[in-house]
């Protein structure tokens, strides 16, 4: 694990050189929306890696900084389709997505579940049980119901007690399988966008299972990562 961690940390400093000019282009902007109270005041620049550092995880996550230190992972998650956790370096659960299958199989829907790290939005249910309540919906774009064959997937509030998901949130646009997307406030405004990643030396060559994933100001870079997470299950 220690001899994968290394390569991927030179790999991405290798990319990251130079980035820091471009880090402070959207410095001065702010988003405020419900998937912003973990946003940092200046552009973050993370290198996503579609591997597990554990060597028996048949399928996962590795995410880096500019800096090289291991931020975000996911390990196994093939082995539970319908339930994804996004963890921190140390393996603190942060945001956990569930899938569920809507009626009649024409729309799939993925609630985000804030993990045991973050601060639980709990409600007590009539059996007096603690239940965490979904921070949102995330929806696979359906063409028969989406006129824009760019729209990858659409973020919804949850309303307690209510299906009524409202109007988006965000949307992702772009192609994931080609590593070009950009998530998109109501505005239209870009709050992150997933890159692929070119080498500044010719030996140095990234296919897509290594690409970029760029959060602007004031958009959780947690969330951003989840919603990598949900593209990957939606689109690999």
């Amino acid at each position: 694990m220690r001899r994968l961690l290394s390569r991927f940390k030179f790999l991405s400093r290798a990319v990251h050189e130079g980035e820091h000019e471009h880090e402070h282009d959207h410095g001065e902007r702010n988003n405020k929306h419900p998937m912003t109270e973990g946003g940092l005041c200046t552009t973050t620049s993370l290198t996503v890696w579609r591997k597990s550092l554990v060597i028996s995880c048949k399928g996962g996550f590795t995410v880096i900084d500019s800096h090289g230190n291991l931020v975000y992972r996911v390990d196994d998650y093939i082995l539970h389709p319908d339930e994804v956790t996004l963890m921190d370096a140390s393996g603190n659960s942060l945001l956990t997505m569930r899938h569920r299958r809507e009626k009649l199989g024409l729309v799939d829907s993925w609630f985000v579940y804030e993990g045991e790290t973050g601060k639980l939005h709990i409600k007590r249910s009539k059996l007096g049980n603690l239940r965490k309540s979904p921070v949102c919906c995330v929806r696979k774009r359906v063409n028969i119901l989406n006129g824009n064959s760019g729209v990858q997937a659409c973020v919804y509030r949850v309303a307690p007690d209510s299906d009524d998901k409202g109007h988006a949130m965000f949307t992702v646009e772009g192609s994931y399988a080609d590593r070009t997307c950009k998530v998109l406030d109501e505005y239209k405004k870009t709050v992150a966008e997933i890159k692929r990643k070119e080498a500044k030396t010719k030996d140095v060559s990234f296919g897509i299972e290594i690409f970029q994933l760029i959060v602007h100001p004031g958009f959780d870079p947690a969330f951003a990562m989840g919603l990598v997470l949900l593209l990957d299950q939606m689109f690999s």
